[in-house]
């Protein structure tokens, strides 16, 4: 299926998936290197934009479980 390619900031995107909360969402991106959040984060200067699509693969994939084993 083609995703069109949004991104969002921390707190749209807790508003669009609310099982995810800012808090969550905020340690995923901390952690991103060791979780396999990364490829959904982009950082424009001091501003934090999520992937959409990246994010909905990397909940597809497991999150964290399918990075960590």
């Amino acid at each position: 299926m083609e995703r069109s390619k949004s991104f969002l900031t921390v707190k749209q995107l807790a508003e669009k998936y609310p099982a995810f909360t800012e808090g969550a969402l905020r340690s995923l991106i901390f952690h991103r290197e060791s979780n396999g959040f990364a490829p959904a984060v982009l950082k424009l200067g001091k501003k934090v934009v999520l992937s959409e699509t990246a994010f909905i693969e990397w909940v597809e994939k497991g999150g964290g479980k399918s990075a960590q084993q």
